[in-house]
């Protein structure tokens, strides 16, 4: 017998959800509080599955669409339940409440997580009766695409749920970290609002052209942040590992530091020097379906290089 996931919120983020446990065998069930959205994001997935197949990250995809239903009630969706994934606007009230009706619909063995970008889990879960089964669940846009899963729970969030969390998002393909204690924004947010800013800065006042500026990652750290990551990457930039890194260049660094970016980096004055000098998309989903196509291709790579060792 397949296990079952409740999908809650079937926008983006929710479908990518779908298309990821059901091509991992879960029998999948879809519920949003717009009328119709659930009931559309069945034929949806359906061509995402499609989609992945052409670049070999699905093997049946009309296998995996067949397991995908949707729900009419959040209830209906929630019973009986091994796992539940909200995918709900980033608004606290809105987290409260979903998580209030999730925690009384789902059974108790069920794991509630939650895919929030920023929101601890805390705020939202404190009075909740079943609150040690509740956790953060945080994907990265586009989760079909890019496997990184960030686990984050409350004080109170039992340490076996976030092993078995740990453990399911494994199991169907991608790839989770944990974060050992909670913190606004989590790990990747927190990361790459510290590069934003720095980019917003560097170009708001005239230091680079936004396009080089994407440039620079894109074709310089980008690719060797793909598979190695900073830590991995300092480690082999001096002869003596991390420490020696340490010891001979973060002079600059440390001045770096002492200088962060301001708050008015994302002002309106910055923002419209951007968008002087940079070429907006004309088609803006043809362009994130480009963008798609790419990251499934990368991924392809990736992970067919990783087989080869």
């Amino acid at each position: 017998m397949s296990e079952t996931v409740a999908i809650i919120g079937s926008g983006l983020i929710g479908r990518a959800w779908a298309m990821i446990f059901a091509r991992a065998g879960w029998d999948v069930r879809l519920w949003d509080p717009a009328e119709g959205v659930a009931q559309a994001a069945v034929g949806l997935c359906a061509q995402g599955l499609r989609d992945l197949e052409a670049h070999g990250l699905c093997q049946d995809p009309a296998g995996a669409a067949a397991r995908i239903s949707a729900s009419a009630t959040l209830e209906e969706a929630a019973a009986g339940a091994d796992f539940v994934q909200e995918n709900g606007p980033e608004t606290l009230e809105v987290k409260r409440d979903l998580f209030a009706r999730l925690d009384r619909a789902a059974p108790p063995k069920a794991i509630i997580a939650s895919s929030s970008s920023a929101i601890r889990c805390s705020l939202f879960t404190q009075d909740l009766p079943g609150r040690a089964r509740c956790l953060i669940g945080h994907p990265v846009n586009p989760p079909h695409l890019i496997p990184l899963v960030e686990l984050s729970g409350a004080e109170w969030t039992a340490p076996e749920i976030l092993t078995r969390a740990r453990g399911i998002y494994e199991a169907i393909g991608q790839v989770p970290i944990t974060v050992l204690k909670e913190i606004e924004g989590f790990i990747l947010n927190r990361l790459q609002g510290a590069l934003l800013a720095e980019a917003f800065r560097l170009t708001s006042e005239g230091y680079v052209t936004p396009g080089d500026l994407d440039l620079t990652m894109s074709d310089g750290l980008g690719l060797r942040w793909s598979f190695l990551g900073p830590f991995g990457t300092i480690e082999m930039n001096a002869p003596g590992g991390i420490p020696d890194y340490c010891a001979r260049y973060t002079g600059f660094y440390r001045r770096l530091a002492a200088d962060p970016p301001s708050p008015e980096v994302y002002g309106e004055e910055a923002v419209s020097t951007i968008m002087a000098q940079w070429r907006a998309a004309t088609d803006l989903p043809a362009k994130m379906r480009w963008r798609d196509r790419r990251l499934a291709a990368l991924w392809a790579h990736k992970a067919s290089a990783e087989k080869e060792g």
